[in-house]
């Protein structure tokens, strides 16, 4: 199966461009407030080598958006469509409907008709794929990639352990991620997990048999790998560390939180 480059990180992208991020909207904030930069980082990841394009709808849901989420994930499918412009796909992405780091917090299959009306609304706005991203709690992944099944559209579904793999171990995400198997989801990929730290992760998934994917923050900012060390070489470095991912078997491979255009090319380049 040949290598699909994803785009990088949208939120930490819009900060470094400028943006003031606060909760609970954070980068969905740009959606409104500054579509043009918005667009920009879409149009970036285009030139740098992605075909694989994640709308900005992480945080465009009714409990963290609030009144005109609908709206808001709307526009936001739409300049993501209007920037990449042809041959390339967009990605409609489906968040945890509490704190994606608060597994503790989720409220598993209770948050069935939020995903619901979130899945159906990013069908609706033409989405290519569901990517249902950033999952720590299994009963919540399980739920948002049911409903996003149901749209008819390819579904992947994304799993953490956290930035630092601090909230689940890799025989954990294997267990969660063998559930997601079961019900026919389209890929399995892992996310926001420090790059020096994925490869765990990508091994105890490898062997599921749903084609996989990966996209690694950058860690931590001494690790020089992104965030405000990012430069030629620190996207070369997180381009090394991908080599091992793609020897596990992932398919699609991209960049998370600290992340940017530099990585992104990078991966092109690296796996042209």
């Amino acid at each position: 199966m040949a290598l699909q480059i994803l785009d990088g990180a949208i939120g930490t992208e819009l900060a470094s461009r400028g943006l003031t991020l606060e909760a609970p909207k954070w980068s969905a904030r740009a959606i409104h407030e500054a579509p043009k930069l918005l667009a920009e980082v879409h149009a970036a990841y285009v030139q740098t080598g992605a075909t694989l394009h994640t709308a900005n709808t992480f945080r465009t849901q009714p409990r963290s958006f609030g009144d005109g989420w609908l709206v808001a994930l709307t526009d936001a499918v739409r300049i993501a469509r209007e920037a990449i412009g042809s041959g390339q796909a967009v990605l409609g992405s489906m968040a945890p409907v509490e704190d994606c780091y608060r597994p503790d917090l989720s409220p598993g299959r209770e948050g069935r008709s939020e995903h619901r009306q979130v899945a159906s609304a990013l069908a609706d706005a033409g989405c290519d794929v569901l990517l249902c991203e950033t999952f720590a709690n299994g009963e919540e992944a399980l739920v948002a990639a049911e409903e996003a099944m149901a749209t008819g559209l390819p579904v992947w579904l994304s799993l953490t352990a956290g930035p630092f793999g601090e909230l689940r171990t890799p025989e954990e995400l294997a267990r969660i991620g063998n559930d997601a198997a079961s019900i026919g989801i389209d890929r399995l990929l892992v996310n926001c997990i420090a790059a020096t730290q994925m490869a765990a992760y990508v091994d105890a998934i490898a062997s599921l048999g749903v084609p996989l994917g990966v996209y690694a923050n950058a860690g931590r900012e001494d690790e020089a790998l992104g965030w405000g060390a990012t430069s030629p070489a620190a996207a070369d470095a997180y381009a090394t560390l991908a080599e091992r991912w793609k020897e596990a078997g992932a398919s699609v491979i991209g960049g998370c939180c600290g992340t940017g255009p530099l990585h992104i090319q990078a991966l092109a380049v690296r796996f042209a």
